[in-house]
């Protein structure tokens, strides 16, 4: 037995431990492909549980803050540091007896976070044995921040190993599926809390993105999440992959059942300073006349720009028919909607790659070396078993010359599209410029495991670094999603993409979009989000 595979079966069993006897339950059996039920009928949650893992983020807020329920009560889930959760509330709980005040804005919060943000005296393995018996000496500068706020972080979740793909998969922990069909992927990097807060099992996760990380398993998962621009969070003192690459970075956004989730989330963030606690953090408190969009006519006949497709992958049909879905619900509200035309999609997802590919088969094999584990590949679209398949990155890379030249494009281009955003001030109506974009997520709904490879959808805003809301509209229907007649492809990889769909394969998984603002527009991008939110819950 190679040597790796004893470590993780080490940790497996050290993770097993930690999770008292009594919580363990019979796992449905695999032929059970929807399980978003079964934290509801497993038999291990009560009644008032079971309505504490269903409220909102913000109604969870107002009972603790009220005592109506207790931080005890609201911790009732499994995982490695449950117990040290459970202290945290309880003193939680006591404060708020002795003084008759809350600790923070998010007193009380169970909060899930994605395994890349160090807890003092935990491991982080972002999925990599290597890591494995490597305990964190301090807490990351957000788990901090969100310990201030009074939230009890209690769980951490699976990813991808080095965290590159948009499947989580790996060889310590093994694959996250989708809890509304097993066969389907939770998309990735964030994809373990795409899964638990999908299933209830966790009211808000924190979440990374560097190419898509929260927004793909937000959207596989039906869920709401949230990039925000650089900078707006705080990163310090997570691990990672592709650590001291400085020009398209990750950031750490939340993921939750609703948008209110969404706002709670940032505005407790932002207003604790955290510029105070890391250096590259913005210093920007929550701003409420942005919330208000008073740059926006004050949320007044608001207009909206539909991107169809990107001028690379045309979307699949259940894509297709939410953006016409939110089109008729925006225009039953009173709001404008025009079409956007993408610039330079392709070339912005090709020059993303090449900055983030200029080492990284260097920065994963040096850790994947440690312990000889196989690097592994999660994004095929041929028959084969991705999920096991090996994959061995280029050795090469490009100079440091040739890494500025592709910075340099990048930043000619984010210009180029801020002028192309100015310039719809002439198509909208209102006298003002789009006041935001939405688009598809993905060009499919979740795609069965080792499929999901196009991801250029959310990696553009990235490059752009705009900030990029998911939020739910449907889910696939096998009857009104029937396969589209062949368009004329942009290329033999649109048409690959074309010819994966089956709508019975792809039945009842989520469909999500997402919002588009610009840059530091957090506020703005939240706000609107719940405008769309709220047209199409009074369109149906």
């Amino acid at each position: 037995m190679p040597h790796w595979t004893a470590l993780v079966a080490e940790k497996k069993q050290r993770q097993l431990e930690s999770i008292p006897q009594e919580w363990i339950v019979t796992p449905p059996s695999d032929s059970t492909l929807d399980v978003s039920a079964f934290p509801e009928t497993c038999g291990l949650l009560n009644a008032r549980e079971i309505e504490i893992t269903n409220t909102p983020v913000n109604v969870l807020l107002e009972k603790l803050a009220c005592a109506a329920w207790t931080a005890v009560d609201v911790n009732c889930l499994t995982e490695i540091f449950v117990d040290r959760a459970l202290v945290r509330a309880a003193e939680l709980d006591d404060y708020l007896k002795n003084t008759g005040k809350v600790v923070g804005p998010l007193h009380g919060l169970p909060i899930s976070l994605k395994d890349l943000l160090c807890i003092e005296g935990l491991e982080t393995t972002i999925g990599y044995v290597s890591w494995i018996g490597q305990y964190a000496d301090k807490n990351a500068v957000l788990v901090d921040v969100l310990i201030e706020c009074g939230a009890v972080p209690f769980v951490r979740t699976n990813v991808p190993q080095t965290l590159a793909w948009p499947e989580s998969f790996n060889n310590v922990f093994g694959r996250t599926t989708n809890p509304y069909n097993r066969s389907l992927t939770s998309g990735g990097s964030s994809g373990g809390e795409g899964a638990l807060v999908a299933l209830k099992g966790s009211p808000l996760g924190v979440g990374s993105d560097l190419g898509g990380s929260v927004r793909i398993p937000s959207a596989f998962c039906g869920l709401y999440g949230l990039r925000p621009s650089y900078g707006r969070v705080p990163f310090y003192g997570a691990r990672g992959t592709l650590e001291g690459q400085d020009s398209v970075l990750p950031v750490f956004g939340p993921m939750t059942n609703s948008v209110a989730g969404v706002k709670v989330f940032m505005k407790a963030v932002v207003n604790a300073k955290p510029w105070l606690k890391d250096s590259l953090a913005v210093r920007k408190k929550w701003d409420e006349d942005e919330y208000n969009l008073v740059d926006h006519g004050s949320g007044k006949d608001l207009c909206f720009a539909i991107m169809w497709d990107d001028g690379v992958v045309v979307p699949h049909p259940p894509i297709r028919r939410s953006l016409e879905i939110v089109k008729a619900g925006l225009q039953k509200a009173g709001h404008n909607v025009v079409d956007w035309k993408p610039i330079k999609h392709r070339l912005l997802g090709e020059i993303t790659r090449d900055i983030w590919n200029a080492a990284s088969a260097e920065d994963f094999m040096i850790t994947t070396s440690v312990t000889g584990e196989p690097i592994i590949a999660t994004m095929e679209l041929d028959d084969a078993d991705a999920a096991v398949a090996s994959f061995r990155p280029q050795n090469g890379g490009i100079t440091a010359y040739q890494l500025w030249q592709v910075q340099k494009l990048r930043q000619d281009i984010r210009k180029e599209y801020l002028d192309h955003w100015e310039a719809t001030a002439c198509e909208t109506g209102t006298g003002r410029p789009v006041d935001a974009i939405i688009c598809p997520a993905a060009p499919f709904a979740a795609t069965p495991h080792g499929k999901n490879r196009y991801v250029d959808y959310t990696i553009v805003w990235n490059a752009l670094d705009y900030p990029a809301a998911v939020f739910p509209v449907t889910t696939v229907d096998s009857t009104l999603d029937g396969k589209a007649p062949p368009h004329a492809f942009y290329d033999d990889f649109d048409k690959d993409i074309y010819e994966m769909y089956d709508p019975e394969k792809f039945k009842n998984a989520p469909v999500c979009l997402q919002l588009v603002g610009r840059t530091l527009e957090e506020e703005a991008v939240i706000r609107m989000t719940e405008i769309v939110d709220a047209a199409l819950l009074a369109a149906k």
